[in-house]
C-alpha cells in the first residue's frame, strides 16, 4: 500500500503539527517530499532544519507556487481552497489530499484489520464529544485514542506499531473538505451554524463539507433532533445498506433516538424493542464537573458520544463509567474561581457565535466578556437571544465594534465597557471591569464569540490570561 509513494514527488502544504507528521510519513515511504509554507519565523526555521536532516526539502516564505513535477499535494487543514497553490494544482491536474485523507488511505499499512473510525463533526462540541467517546470506549476495555483535529496526529496513530481497536475521530470542516475517501463506521454531526464562512465561501459549502462525514457510514448516522440541518445531511448522504439514522435530543426520545427522561440519559435506538423500551445509560449528574454545573449542550454532547459508542456495541455500563471519568477541557466551560459571590468561568474556546450562545444559555445572570476576530460573523441573533441574561458586557479585541453595535440595537439598557486595547496585558483590565459590573450570584463569563489571534497566540493563551487575571 505504501509502495505507491515510492519515488513520487509530493508537496506538503504547511509546516504545522499535521504538516510535519505528513512529511515524515511520506518520506519514510520513499516519497520525494517538499514542504511549502508562507511563514519564515523561528518556529518554521527550526522545523525546517529538523526535516532537512530527514531528507525533506522545505521552502519557507513561499506558499503559493507549485514546484515543477509535483504529483500530489497533501495539505494541512487551515489552507483554504482559494489558495493559489491549489489553483495551480488544479490547473496541472494534481490531486489535493488532506492529512486525514492520507491517514485513511494508509490505515491498512501496519495491520490487515485497521481500526474503524467513529467520527464527529459540528460547529461546536466536537472536542468534548470525542473525548467523552474515547473515555467510554476505554471503559469498555477497548484500545482507543482521540485523534483528528485534537491530540496525536492521526497519521501517527494509524501507523502505530501497536494496533488500536477503534478510533474516536474529530473532523473539522477543513479536514472533511480534503477527505473524499473517508468512510467511517458511524458518524455524528452535532450542529450546524455559520462559521468559517470566509474559508468555505458560503453557508451551503460549509454545511456540505460537514455532511461528507456521513458518506459511506456503515451502522449509524447520528444527528441532532433539535437541528434540522443535521438530519437533512443524513438524508442526503450515500450510506451503506442497513445504516440507520439515530437522533439525540434533550427531550424524551422517540424510537431510534437517545434522550433524557427524569434526569437520566437513555437509549431508545439500540435496544431489542425500541417501540416500547429504553435502556438507562447514565445520570445527568454523572457529567457534573467540579463546580456541579452541567450545561445543556454538554448533555447533548454526551448523548451523541453514547450513540456512537452504542452503535459500536459498547455496553450501557461502560457509557456510565466513561462519562463519569470524563473531565472537560481546560478552556471549555471551566470554572476558575468564586470571588465575593461571583463565579468566574473560562469558555475561551467559544470562538464563534454558536458556541457563545450555548455558553450564555447555561447561566441566568452574566457579565459577558466578548470580542476578538469575528471571522465574518454577525452578532444580532446572539445578542437578541442573550439580552435578558446580561448584567453587563466588557468588550475587547479588533472586531469588538460589531458586538457593540449589536448590543446597541438589541440590548440598549445593558451596561457596556469597551476597552480599546489589543495587547496581551489587556486581560487584567478586562477582568477588573467585569468584576466591577458583577453582583453576588452573577457569572463573569469569558465566551468571546470570536477567534483570539488579534491579541493571543490561540484561545488557550487567552483562557490562561483570563484565569491568571481572576486569580490575581
Amino acid at each position: 500500500m505504501g509502495a505507491e509513494f515510492d519515488g513520487r514527488a509530493v508537496v506538503v502544504a504547511g509546516l504545522g503539527v499535521s504538516g510535519v507528521s505528513a512529511a515524515r510519513v511520506l518520506a519514510s515511504l520513499g516519497a520525494r517530499v517538499t514542504v511549502v509554507d508562507g511563514g519564515h519565523g523561528q518556529a518554521q526555521r527550526e522545523r525546517a532544519a529538523a526535516l532537512a536532516e530527514e531528507g525533506v526539502a522545505v521552502r519557507l516564505g513561499d506558499g503559493e507556487s507549485l514546484p515543477e513535477g509535483t504529483e500530489l499535494v497533501v495539505t494541512s487543514p487551515g489552507w483554504p481552497p482559494s489558495s493559489p497553490l491549489f489553483q495551480a494544482a488544479a490547473d496541472a491536474g494534481v490531486e489535493v489530499w488532506g492529512d486525514v485523507e492520507l491517514a485513511w488511505r494508509l490505515r491498512g499499512l501496519r495491520t490487515a484489520e485497521p481500526a474503524p473510525w467513529l467520527a464527529v463533526t459540528g460547529t461546536n462540541g466536537k472536542t468534548t464529544t470525542v473525548r467523552m467517546l474515547a473515555e467510554i470506549l476505554a471503559a469498555a476495555g477497548l484500545r482507543t485514542a482521540a485523534v483528528g483535529n485534537i491530540g496525536t496526529p492521526i497519521l501517527d496513530v494509524v501507523l502505530s506499531a501497536e494496533p488500536y481497536d477503534v478510533l474516536a475521530v474529530e473532523l473539522s470542516s477543513y479536514q472533511l473538505h480534503w477527505a473524499p475517501s473517508v468512510r467511517p463506521h458511524s458518524a455524528a454531526v452535532l450542529n450546524i451554524a455559520p462559521d468559517h464562512l470566509d474559508w468555505h465561501g458560503s453557508m451551503a459549502a460549509y454545511a456540505a463539507d460537514k455532511g461528507r462525514i456521513y458518506e459511506g457510514n456503515q451502522v449509524a448516522c447520528v444527528y441532532n433532533a433539535a437541528d434540522p440541518a443535521t438530519e437533512h445531511l443524513v438524508r442526503a448522504a450515500d450510506v451503506a445498506e442497513g445504516c440507520r439514522a439515530i437522533g439525540f435530543t434533550l427531550a424524551s426520545p422517540r424510537p431510534s433516538e437517545f434522550g433524557v427522561v427524569d434526569g437520566l440519559l437513555v437509549d431508545r435506538a439500540f435496544v431489542e424493542d425500541r417501540q416500547r423500551q429504553a435502556q438507562e445509560l447514565a445520570d445527568v449528574g454523572d457529567l457534573a464537573p467540579s463546580s456541579g454545573h452541567v450545561a445543556p449542550h454538554n448533555v447533548a454532547n454526551a448523548l451523541a458520544a453514547a450513540a456512537l459508542a452504542r452503535a459500536y456495541g459498547v455496553p450501557a455500563e461502560a457509557v456510565r463509567e466513561g462519562l463519569r471519568a470524563f473531565r472537560p477541557d481546560e478552556h471549555r466551560i471551566a470554572h476558575v474561581a468564586d470571588v465575593d459571590g461571583v463565579a468566574y468561568v473560562n469558555d475561551s474556546k467559544a470562538t464563534n457565535t454558536h458556541a457563545a450562545q450555548a455558553s450564555l444559555a447555561a447561566y441566568e445572570s452574566v457579565v459577558w466578556i466578548a470580542g476578538g476576530l469575528a471571522k465574518g460573523a454577525t452578532f444580532d441573533e446572539l445578542v437578541k437571544g442573550a439580552a435578558g441574561r446580561l448584567r453587563g458586557v466588557v468588550l475587547m479585541g479588533a472586531d469588538r465594534h460589531l458586538i457593540r453595535e449589536a448590543l446597541a440595537r438589541h440590548a440598549p439598557d445593558v451596561p457596556v465597557t469597551d476597552l480599546d486595547r489589543t495587547d496581551t496585558e489587556a486581560m487584567s483590565a478586562v477582568v477588573h471591569e467585569a468584576s466591577r459590573l458583577a453582583r453576588p450570584g452573577d457569572t463573569v463569563l469569558l465566551a468571546p464569540a470570536c477567534a483570539s489571534m488579534d491579541m493571543f497566540t490561540n484561545y488557550g493563551q487567552r483562557g490562561d490570561a483570563f484565569a491568571t487575571a481572576v486569580r490575581e
